[in-house]
Protein backbone atom coordinates (compact mmCIF):
# COMPACT_ATOMS: atom_id res chain seq x y z
CA UNK A 1 0.00 0.00 0.00
CA UNK A 2 0.98 3.91 -1.06
CA UNK A 3 0.58 5.33 2.19
CA UNK A 4 1.24 8.69 1.34
CA UNK A 5 -1.20 8.45 -1.62
CA UNK A 6 -4.03 6.67 0.57
CA UNK A 7 -4.10 9.37 2.73
CA UNK A 8 -5.19 11.92 -0.03
CA UNK A 9 -7.33 10.05 -1.52
CA UNK A 10 -8.71 9.39 1.95
CA UNK A 11 -8.75 13.06 2.85
CA UNK A 12 -10.54 13.79 -0.16
CA UNK A 13 -13.08 11.39 -0.25
CA UNK A 14 -13.98 12.26 3.16
CA UNK A 15 -14.26 16.16 1.94
CA UNK A 16 -16.46 15.11 -0.76
CA UNK A 17 -18.71 13.10 1.34
CA UNK A 18 -18.89 16.32 4.13
CA UNK A 19 -19.11 19.25 2.23
CA UNK A 20 -18.87 22.17 3.86
CA UNK A 21 -20.87 23.51 6.22
CA UNK A 22 -21.97 20.17 6.99
CA UNK A 23 -19.94 18.60 10.14
CA UNK A 24 -19.16 14.86 11.56
CA UNK A 25 -19.00 13.39 15.01
CA UNK A 26 -15.94 11.06 15.35
CA UNK A 27 -16.14 7.59 17.25
CA UNK A 28 -12.61 7.56 18.24
CA UNK A 29 -11.86 4.46 20.99
CA UNK A 30 -8.12 5.20 21.03
CA UNK A 31 -7.61 2.36 19.26
CA UNK A 32 -5.10 2.09 15.82
CA UNK A 33 -8.16 1.66 13.82
CA UNK A 34 -10.77 4.53 15.36
CA UNK A 35 -7.38 6.75 15.75
CA UNK A 36 -6.24 6.62 12.14
CA UNK A 37 -9.68 7.74 11.35
CA UNK A 38 -10.56 10.49 13.24
CA UNK A 39 -6.62 11.77 12.81
CA UNK A 40 -8.22 11.45 9.52
CA UNK A 41 -11.26 13.14 9.61
CA UNK A 42 -9.88 16.58 11.50
CA UNK A 43 -7.60 16.70 9.05
CA UNK A 44 -9.93 16.70 6.10
CA UNK A 45 -12.58 18.85 7.86
CA UNK A 46 -10.63 20.57 10.71
CA UNK A 47 -13.29 21.79 12.91
CA UNK A 48 -16.21 20.59 11.44
CA UNK A 49 -15.18 17.35 12.80
CA UNK A 50 -15.89 16.78 16.97
CA UNK A 51 -14.23 13.81 17.92
CA UNK A 52 -15.69 11.94 20.66
CA UNK A 53 -14.37 9.42 23.49
CA UNK A 54 -16.98 7.21 25.13
CA UNK A 55 -15.80 6.47 28.37
CA UNK A 56 -17.99 3.10 28.57
CA UNK A 57 -17.11 1.65 32.02
CA UNK A 58 -15.70 -1.39 29.93
CA UNK A 59 -12.46 0.01 29.13
CA UNK A 60 -8.84 -1.61 30.40
CA UNK A 61 -7.55 -0.18 33.83
CA UNK A 62 -5.74 3.24 33.24
CA UNK A 63 -7.53 3.75 29.30
CA UNK A 64 -9.12 7.10 29.86
CA UNK A 65 -5.40 9.39 30.58
CA UNK A 66 -3.42 7.22 28.04
CA UNK A 67 -6.16 8.00 25.26
CA UNK A 68 -5.60 11.39 26.25
CA UNK A 69 -1.98 11.30 26.22
CA UNK A 70 -2.33 9.97 22.60
CA UNK A 71 -4.65 12.50 21.37
CA UNK A 72 -2.95 15.41 22.48
CA UNK A 73 0.25 13.81 20.79
CA UNK A 74 -1.35 13.73 17.12
CA UNK A 75 -3.40 17.29 18.13
CA UNK A 76 -7.03 15.52 17.90
CA UNK A 77 -8.97 17.94 20.24
CA UNK A 78 -11.90 15.56 21.71
CA UNK A 79 -14.17 15.24 24.18
CA UNK A 80 -15.12 12.67 27.11
CA UNK A 81 -18.29 11.59 26.67
CA UNK A 82 -19.03 9.92 30.46
CA UNK A 83 -21.59 6.99 29.80
CA UNK A 84 -20.80 4.17 31.99
CA UNK A 85 -24.41 4.16 33.45
CA UNK A 86 -25.90 4.14 30.07
CA UNK A 87 -23.82 0.68 29.05
CA UNK A 88 -24.16 -1.25 32.41
CA UNK A 89 -28.35 -0.06 32.46
CA UNK A 90 -28.57 -1.82 28.44
CA UNK A 91 -26.74 -4.55 28.99
CA UNK A 92 -28.57 -5.57 32.33
CA UNK A 93 -29.73 -9.11 32.08
CA UNK A 94 -27.76 -9.93 28.31
CA UNK A 95 -25.77 -13.35 28.05
CA UNK A 96 -26.24 -14.00 24.50
CA UNK A 97 -22.92 -12.50 22.81
CA UNK A 98 -24.49 -11.86 19.63
CA UNK A 99 -27.09 -9.38 21.94
CA UNK A 100 -24.33 -8.17 23.94
CA UNK A 101 -22.88 -6.84 20.46
CA UNK A 102 -25.93 -5.72 19.05
CA UNK A 103 -26.81 -3.75 22.32
CA UNK A 104 -23.75 -2.02 22.65
CA UNK A 105 -23.65 -0.97 18.53
CA UNK A 106 -26.81 0.29 19.27
CA UNK A 107 -25.85 2.05 22.69
CA UNK A 108 -22.99 3.97 21.07
CA UNK A 109 -25.52 5.09 18.08
CA UNK A 110 -27.72 6.52 20.50
CA UNK A 111 -24.63 8.22 22.46
CA UNK A 112 -23.74 9.64 19.14
CA UNK A 113 -27.13 10.60 17.73
CA UNK A 114 -27.47 12.48 21.01
CA UNK A 115 -24.10 14.46 20.70
CA UNK A 116 -24.37 15.03 17.35
CA UNK A 117 -27.44 16.57 17.65
CA UNK A 118 -26.50 19.16 19.65
CA UNK A 119 -23.73 20.13 17.51
CA UNK A 120 -26.31 19.59 14.56
CA UNK A 121 -24.07 17.17 12.79
CA UNK A 122 -25.50 14.59 10.22
CA UNK A 123 -22.21 12.35 9.81
CA UNK A 124 -20.08 9.94 11.65
CA UNK A 125 -16.90 8.90 11.22
CA UNK A 126 -15.49 5.22 12.49
CA UNK A 127 -12.98 3.20 12.07
CA UNK A 128 -14.40 0.61 10.22
CA UNK A 129 -12.22 -2.01 8.76
CA UNK A 130 -11.80 -5.05 6.06
CA UNK A 131 -12.68 -7.84 9.27
CA UNK A 132 -14.90 -5.84 10.71
CA UNK A 133 -17.62 -6.41 8.03
CA UNK A 134 -16.03 -9.39 6.75
CA UNK A 135 -16.63 -11.39 9.93
CA UNK A 136 -20.37 -9.59 10.48
CA UNK A 137 -21.21 -11.39 7.47
CA UNK A 138 -20.62 -8.82 5.04
CA UNK A 139 -18.62 -11.38 2.52
CA UNK A 140 -19.18 -15.02 4.42
CA UNK A 141 -22.42 -17.28 3.89
CA UNK A 142 -22.76 -16.88 8.16
CA UNK A 143 -21.88 -14.23 10.48
CA UNK A 144 -18.87 -15.28 12.77
CA UNK A 145 -19.59 -12.44 15.39
CA UNK A 146 -21.31 -9.74 14.43
CA UNK A 147 -19.25 -6.02 15.27
CA UNK A 148 -20.43 -3.54 17.39
CA UNK A 149 -19.99 -1.30 14.53
CA UNK A 150 -21.19 -3.11 11.71
CA UNK A 151 -23.73 -5.55 12.19
CA UNK A 152 -24.88 -4.20 15.70
CA UNK A 153 -26.04 -0.83 14.42
CA UNK A 154 -29.96 -0.17 14.51
CA UNK A 155 -31.42 -0.33 11.68
CA UNK A 156 -32.48 3.19 12.35
CA UNK A 157 -30.63 5.75 13.17
CA UNK A 158 -29.94 9.09 12.16
CA UNK A 159 -26.40 9.38 11.18
CA UNK A 160 -24.48 9.06 8.09
CA UNK A 161 -21.80 6.84 8.09
CA UNK A 162 -18.49 7.60 6.94
CA UNK A 163 -15.87 4.68 7.11
CA UNK A 164 -12.68 6.18 5.24
CA UNK A 165 -10.27 3.04 6.23
CA UNK A 166 -13.19 0.42 5.43
CA UNK A 167 -11.41 -1.78 2.98
CA UNK A 168 -7.98 -1.93 4.86
CA UNK A 169 -6.85 -5.03 6.80
CA UNK A 170 -5.05 -4.12 10.07
CA UNK A 171 -1.29 -4.98 9.15
CA UNK A 172 -2.35 -2.40 6.44
CA UNK A 173 -3.94 0.62 8.78
CA UNK A 174 -0.78 -0.24 11.19
CA UNK A 175 1.14 0.76 8.41
CA UNK A 176 -0.42 3.95 8.00
CA UNK A 177 -0.62 4.91 11.41
CA UNK A 178 3.34 4.33 11.45
CA UNK A 179 3.52 6.94 8.00
CA UNK A 180 1.08 9.57 9.97
CA UNK A 181 3.44 9.20 13.18
CA UNK A 182 0.87 8.04 15.05
CA UNK A 183 2.43 6.63 18.84
CA UNK A 184 1.72 3.00 19.93
CA UNK A 185 1.02 2.45 16.20
CA UNK A 186 1.84 -1.52 17.21
CA UNK A 187 0.12 -1.82 20.07
CA UNK A 188 -2.59 -4.55 20.34
CA UNK A 189 -5.88 -4.34 19.66
CA UNK A 190 -9.04 -4.01 21.92
CA UNK A 191 -12.25 -4.93 21.09
CA UNK A 192 -14.80 -2.39 20.11
CA UNK A 193 -17.32 -3.88 22.49
CA UNK A 194 -14.64 -3.48 25.55
CA UNK A 195 -14.44 -6.11 28.27
CA UNK A 196 -18.28 -6.97 27.77
CA UNK A 197 -16.63 -9.60 25.45
CA UNK A 198 -14.08 -10.78 28.15
CA UNK A 199 -16.80 -11.02 30.46
CA UNK A 200 -18.35 -14.42 29.69
CA UNK A 201 -22.07 -14.05 31.06
CA UNK A 202 -23.95 -11.22 32.29
CA UNK A 203 -22.00 -7.98 32.42
CA UNK A 204 -22.25 -6.43 35.89
CA UNK A 205 -19.80 -3.41 37.25
CA UNK A 206 -18.65 -6.13 39.98
CA UNK A 207 -17.42 -8.38 37.25
CA UNK A 208 -16.22 -6.01 34.48
CA UNK A 209 -13.87 -5.24 37.14
CA UNK A 210 -12.44 -8.63 37.83
CA UNK A 211 -11.87 -9.09 33.99
CA UNK A 212 -10.32 -5.84 34.25
CA UNK A 213 -7.94 -6.33 37.26
CA UNK A 214 -7.15 -10.16 35.20
CA UNK A 215 -6.15 -8.40 32.22
CA UNK A 216 -4.18 -5.77 33.46
CA UNK A 217 -1.83 -8.63 34.86
CA UNK A 218 -1.65 -10.36 31.92
CA UNK A 219 -0.42 -6.93 30.16
CA UNK A 220 1.75 -6.14 32.36
CA UNK A 221 3.56 -9.68 33.17
CA UNK A 222 3.98 -10.23 28.89
CA UNK A 223 5.24 -6.60 28.59
CA UNK A 224 7.70 -7.52 31.28
CA UNK A 225 8.82 -10.74 29.38
CA UNK A 226 8.91 -9.06 25.75
CA UNK A 227 11.41 -6.78 27.66
CA UNK A 228 13.50 -9.27 29.36
CA UNK A 229 13.66 -11.03 25.83
CA UNK A 230 11.93 -14.20 27.19
CA UNK A 231 9.01 -14.36 24.01
CA UNK A 232 8.44 -12.06 21.12
CA UNK A 233 5.87 -9.40 21.19
CA UNK A 234 2.72 -11.47 20.73
CA UNK A 235 -0.34 -9.99 18.91
CA UNK A 236 -2.56 -10.04 21.55
CA UNK A 237 -2.95 -10.78 25.12
CA UNK A 238 -5.39 -10.76 27.49
CA UNK A 239 -8.04 -12.47 30.12
CA UNK A 240 -11.48 -13.59 29.86
CA UNK A 241 -13.52 -14.39 32.94
CA UNK A 242 -15.88 -17.14 32.86
CA UNK A 243 -19.21 -18.01 33.72
CA UNK A 244 -18.07 -21.06 35.82
CA UNK A 245 -17.38 -21.37 39.29
CA UNK A 246 -14.43 -24.04 40.32
CA UNK A 247 -13.45 -25.50 43.95
CA UNK A 248 -10.60 -24.27 45.33
CA UNK A 249 -8.32 -23.63 48.65
CA UNK A 250 -7.20 -20.72 50.88
CA UNK A 251 -4.99 -21.96 53.62
CA UNK A 252 -6.97 -25.10 54.92
CA UNK A 253 -10.41 -23.81 53.75
CA UNK A 254 -12.64 -24.40 50.70
CA UNK A 255 -13.08 -21.86 48.57
CA UNK A 256 -15.55 -21.72 45.53
CA UNK A 257 -14.64 -18.75 42.90
CA UNK A 258 -14.35 -17.87 39.61
CA UNK A 259 -11.96 -19.04 36.92
CA UNK A 260 -10.31 -17.22 34.35
CA UNK A 261 -8.94 -18.04 31.02
CA UNK A 262 -5.57 -16.29 29.51
CA UNK A 263 -5.01 -15.64 26.27
CA UNK A 264 -1.92 -15.10 23.85
CA UNK A 265 -2.06 -15.40 19.94
CA UNK A 266 0.51 -14.59 17.14
CA UNK A 267 -1.38 -12.92 14.10
CA UNK A 268 -0.67 -10.52 10.96
CA UNK A 269 -4.72 -9.55 9.60
CA UNK A 270 -6.05 -10.67 12.63
CA UNK A 271 -7.96 -12.45 9.97
CA UNK A 272 -6.60 -16.21 11.72
CA UNK A 273 -4.05 -16.06 14.48
CA UNK A 274 -2.57 -19.11 16.33
CA UNK A 275 -1.83 -19.38 20.29
CA UNK A 276 1.28 -18.55 21.69
CA UNK A 277 3.60 -20.70 23.21
CA UNK A 278 5.21 -19.51 26.20
CA UNK A 279 7.21 -20.32 29.06
CA UNK A 280 5.43 -22.40 31.94
CA UNK A 281 7.00 -20.12 34.31
CA UNK A 282 5.38 -16.99 32.55
CA UNK A 283 2.06 -18.49 33.20
CA UNK A 284 2.58 -19.36 36.39
CA UNK A 285 3.78 -15.83 37.26
CA UNK A 286 0.04 -14.76 35.49
CA UNK A 287 -1.75 -17.48 37.57
CA UNK A 288 -0.12 -16.64 40.82
CA UNK A 289 -1.09 -12.53 40.64
CA UNK A 290 -4.30 -13.32 39.42
CA UNK A 291 -5.23 -15.50 42.27
CA UNK A 292 -3.38 -13.51 44.92
CA UNK A 293 -4.64 -10.22 43.74
CA UNK A 294 -8.12 -11.66 42.82
CA UNK A 295 -8.45 -13.51 46.20
CA UNK A 296 -12.07 -14.78 46.95
CA UNK A 297 -12.98 -14.30 43.67
CA UNK A 298 -10.67 -16.05 41.43
CA UNK A 299 -9.26 -20.05 42.04
CA UNK A 300 -8.44 -20.98 38.43
CA UNK A 301 -6.14 -19.94 36.14
CA UNK A 302 -6.61 -21.44 32.56
CA UNK A 303 -4.48 -21.38 29.10
CA UNK A 304 -6.18 -20.99 25.93
CA UNK A 305 -4.63 -22.99 23.19
CA UNK A 306 -6.95 -22.69 20.93
CA UNK A 307 -6.35 -21.40 17.41
CA UNK A 308 -8.39 -19.25 14.74
CA UNK A 309 -9.88 -21.12 13.31
CA UNK A 310 -11.97 -23.37 14.64
CA UNK A 311 -12.20 -20.44 17.72
CA UNK A 312 -12.35 -16.69 17.21
CA UNK A 313 -9.74 -14.53 19.17
CA UNK A 314 -11.74 -13.26 21.31
CA UNK A 315 -14.20 -15.63 23.03
CA UNK A 316 -17.19 -13.53 22.15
Amino acid sequence: MDAARFVEEARRAIRDRVPPPERAVVAASGGIDSTVAALLACQALGDRAQVLFVDTGLLREGEVPRVGRLFQAVNIPYRVIPASETFFSALRGVVDPEEKRRVIGETFIRVFESEASRWSARYLVQGTIAPDWIESGGSLRDTIKTHHNVGGLPSRMSLELVEPIRDLYKDEVRQLARYLGLPESDRQPFPGPGLAVRVTGEVTPERVALARRAGAIVEEEVDQAVERGEIPRPWQYFAVLLPVRTVGVTGDVRTYGLAVSVRLVSSVDAMTATFSEVPPRLLRRISERITRDLSGHVTRVLYDVTDKPPATIEWE
